[in-house]
C-alpha cells in the first residue's frame, strides 16, 4: 500500500519529498501530500521523515 501522512506530524520539511525517488510528494500549505498514483510503497519516505508523520498502508 502506498505511504500516506499523519497531517498533524507533519511539519513540512520536505525530507520526504527531496528522497523520494518517484517523485510521488509534494508539500502545500506546509504539509506533505502522496500522489498514491505515483507512490511504489519503497516507504523511503517512512525512514527518512524526522517527525514519523509519514506511515505504510
Amino acid at each position: 500500500m502506498p505511504a500516506y501522512v499523519v497531517p498533524e506530524l507533519c511539519l513540512g520539511c520536505g525530507a520526504c519529498a527531496e528522497i523520494c525517488p518517484k517523485k510521488a510528494i509534494i508539500v502545500l500549505l506546509k504539509r506533505a501530500r502522496v500522489d498514491i498514483e505515483l507512490c511504489d510503497d519503497c516507504e523511503e519516505c517512512i525512514f527518512i521523515c524526522p517527525n514519523g508523520a509519514i506511515t505504510g498502508g
